[in-house]
């Protein structure tokens, strides 16, 4: 069973099937507010946050889907991915607008 759904219930929707993003690493955690999965483009690190669908579920007024900056404070090896600070790359509500953004930095991530 994937980590979010051992962290946050077998139910969370994620709003997409996981397996079209090979590289989103899971890093969910329980202590936190909702699902959490890291990737790297070029040199840079990102996390990205997936809340709740339905509003009412969210502790806070954020939309769903939120990327921000990360760092590795890790080892290449074994990384340990964090949120650098709270500046928004990019949010939105939906899905296609997730996808749009992912493939483009995808589309920088192959270029590099």
């Amino acid at each position: 069973m994937e980590l979010y759904k051992q962290e946050f219930c077998q139910d969370f929707d994620l709003g997409f099937d996981l397996n079209d993003h090979p590289y989103l690493i899971d890093k969910s955690w329980h202590n936190d507010l909702c699902p959490s999965f890291n990737f790297k483009v070029g040199e840079q690190y990102y996390v990205l946050w997936v809340d709740y669908a339905d509003v009412e579920q969210r502790e806070e007024d954020t939309p769903r889907y939120v990327i921000v900056e990360a760092i590795n404070e890790g080892a290449n090896e074994e990384p340990e991915i964090y949120a650098s600070n709270d500046e928004i790359t990019f949010e939105c509500e939906d899905y296609t607008d997730l996808k749009l953004f992912l493939d483009f930095l995808g589309n920088t991530r192959e270029s590099h």
